[in-house]
């Protein structure tokens, strides 16, 4: 229960942020977070922190089942909203079932895709883990009532590997526009950064190698070798930082920032950069869409939906950092292609409104919650 911890709990937090504490009543349970959640009842587990990644814990609830079980009993929920099929999912899921309660899901993470960067150096192990957690997550999902899928590619991908197309709905992350917004743009702010008045190339995001930060490494070596005039911008921190900074002596490392901060950095910059596969929606991609920046990404996972190629971005082959640099250039180079684009981007993020997309959630929890007619919730992030 960190709001700025991932885009998936910025996405919850959204929602969190909009609740109507006259029509509802919340219980959170979790593992990483505070000891007291606002002024909401909060259930919290013991977790365990990951070593594939340090930046991410898991929560163990069967070492507390008990007492959870009693505290949940007492709040009595309608509804459970499930975040991810963890430890904590299955253990909620076990509990609804039990108590006969319907249960909501939002697709957030797209697991099958960072099996391969996580057993890069046992890829034999790709293949049965890959079938191993295709099972979890039919198992889990399809004893879902209802799973908000971000995009259409993320739909298909989830029907592939058994998940019942009548659980899945088509449900698009919105986006602050007052926050991200083309009038956050100094045109100072880099040039006194970075030292000089070069084109800015951004990458915002979490460094962690699921990421297809390997991409920006050569992207990069290619900026040097050809000599060109840009700053690559690393917004963002994580697991892989250090080694990035070792390959990339010439690139700009920003670290995290904070959001009004990072509105400034999309608005000032002049193309944004995104190599990841393994988005379920790509939060970033609309916020520099927002911001004016048109957008150079990969040709895969959820975000490959927000870009029509050669109308407000260019979508690349993942794995060829010269199709990055082509696009790149081109738009850094060409007025009218970087004009075109910039309007298109931003006519493309107009309807995604959270006070809209928020309305249908807390209605769907409604219609879910007619089982028991009391419209108690809780909410279980892992």
């Amino acid at each position: 229960m960190i709001k700025d911890f991932d885009g998936a709990a910025r996405t919850l937090f959204q929602l969190i942020d909009r609740i109507d504490t006259e029509q509802f009543e919340y219980a959170f349970v979790y593992g990483n977070g505070p000891e007291k959640f606002r002024n909401y009842q909060s259930l919290k587990t013991p977790r365990l922190r990951l070593p594939v990644n340090e930046d991410y814990s898991l929560a163990l609830p069967a070492l507390t089942k008990q007492r959870l079980y009693t505290q949940l009993d007492e709040f009595a929920p309608d509804v459970i909203h499930i975040t991810t099929p963890s430890a904590l999912g299955f253990f909620a899921l076990k509990y609804a079932q039990k108590r006969n309660l319907p249960v909501i899901s939002i697709y957030h993470t797209h697991f099958l895709a960072y099996i391969p960067y996580y057993f890069q150096k046992l890829s034999f192990l790709v293949k049965p883990v890959s079938n191993w957690m295709s099972s979890a997550m039919q198992r889990f999902y399809n004893s879902c009532d209802m799973i908000y899928t971000p995009t259409p590619s993320m739909i298909e991908n989830l029907q592939k590997i058994g998940i019942k197309k009548q659980l899945l709905t088509l449900w698009q992350r919105g986006i602050n526009l007052q926050l991200f917004n083309p009038t956050n743009r100094d045109p100072n702010y880099l040039p006194k950064r970075t030292g000089n008045n070069r084109k800015n190339i951004l990458f915002a995001s979490r460094l962690v190698w699921e990421k297809n930060v390997k991409m920006l490494i050569q992207l990069s070596e290619l900026i040097e070798e050809q000599d060109l005039q840009y700053n690559l911008i690393i917004v963002g921190d994580g697991t892989a930082r250090k080694e990035m900074e070792k390959h990339m002596p010439n690139a700009y490392f920003f670290g995290k920032q904070d959001h009004q901060t990072l509105a400034t950095l999309y608005a000032s910059s002049d193309v944004f950069v995104f190599p990841s596969i393994s988005e379920t929606y790509g939060n970033v991609v609309t916020e520099a869409m927002a911001s004016g920046l048109p957008c150079v990404i990969a040709d895969g996972g959820g975000s490959a939906d927000l870009v029509k190629h050669g109308y407000n971005g260019y979508k690349c082959d993942p794995q060829n950092p010269f199709e990055y640099l082509h696009y790149l250039q081109k738009i850094l180079e060409n007025t009218s292609v970087y004009a075109l684009l910039r309007k298109n981007a931003l006519e493309t993020v107009t309807p995604l409104d959270w006070d809209r997309l928020a309305e249908r959630y807390f209605a769907d929890v409604v219609q879910l919650s007619t089982r028991t007619n009391t419209n108690k919730w809780i909410g279980e992030a892992s």
